[in-house]
């Protein structure tokens, strides 16, 4: 059995007096969650759904990362929700700062997708969507994949940070934080969250997130590279999640790149 499907009914339970027709499916392992729900949803099946899995084989994340999970010693699931949003900048942002709040005071946020522990990556975001069969651009199928650390992955090889010298960081585990945490636990603590802050997002905005992710942005003020070589310090974030760097050539708005943090 499922080590999350004693929490599944009562995620089900929060989450489906805000948002009728929600359901929950929980499975021991899947190649990926986001993977099965856009498939659905290219299928033309787009009702609400949490997807989690114990394990991932073969789980995604951005720019086509893996991302592996094994029972017990990470959380992955995937939520699919019809949205139309006036404007669709900066979700990866809101899910992020709904994800942080719901965790840990002491999780912060690496623009673009990444959670933070203590300076190191406890976790990731992939968002992706799909359009319905009949051309309509209106509404979309929303897929938010979130992987997270419960335990620190003694098998995960330390990388450092890209375009640096940097020496390699391991990643964190929840645990670190929360002792004794599970990830069935802490399905319960973001899933409802997570739910509710995707419909502010769709009616209100990044616009009611870019406070909440000021306090928890783990970049501003640092020096950092982009992946086109080009340095700088990270000085927030504008009204469309875009990240604002500071550099020799004047203020640059950053909307898709990889960066790292890098010593003074």
């Amino acid at each position: 059995m499922s080590l999350l499907l004693p929490h599944a009914e009562n995620v089900w339970q929060a989450v489906v007096p805000h948002l009728p027709g929600f359901s929950v499916e929980v499975l021991p392992t899947i190649d990926s969650t986001n993977t099965e729900l856009m498939r659905r949803a290219r299928a033309g099946q787009l009702e609400p759904v949490l997807l989690a899995a114990d394990e991932q084989t073969a789980g995604r994340g951005r720019l086509g990362k893996g991302w592996h999970s094994q029972p017990g010693q990470s959380l992955t699931f995937s939520i699919g929700l019809p949205m139309a949003p006036v404007d669709w900048s900066g979700l990866s942002l809101a899910v992020g700062v709904s994800l942080a709040e719901s965790l840990h005071p002491d999780v912060r946020l690496k623009w673009p997708n990444d959670l933070w522990l203590h300076g190191r990556k406890l976790g990731g975001i992939l968002v992706e969507t799909a359009s319905p069969g009949d051309g309509s651009q209106a509404r979309r199928q929303v897929v938010v994949g979130v992987g997270i650390n419960i335990a620190r992955p003694a098998d995960q090889v330390a990388v450092a940070p890209a375009g640096t010298a940097l020496p390699p960081v391991p990643p964190a585990g929840l645990a670190e934080a929360i002792m004794g945490i599970t990830a069935g636990e802490t399905l319960e603590r973001v899933v409802p969250a997570l739910v509710r802050d995707l419909l502010a997002f769709e009616t209100q905005g990044f616009r009611a997130f870019a406070q909440r992710f000021a306090q928890r942005d783990a970049l501003r003020g640092l020096p950092v590279v982009l992946s086109d070589g080009t340095r700088g310090t990270a000085q927030g974030v504008a009204a469309d999640g875009g990240l604002q760097v500071l550099t020799d050539s004047g203020l640059r708005a950053v909307t898709s790149a990889e960066v790292s943090v890098r010593p003074c």
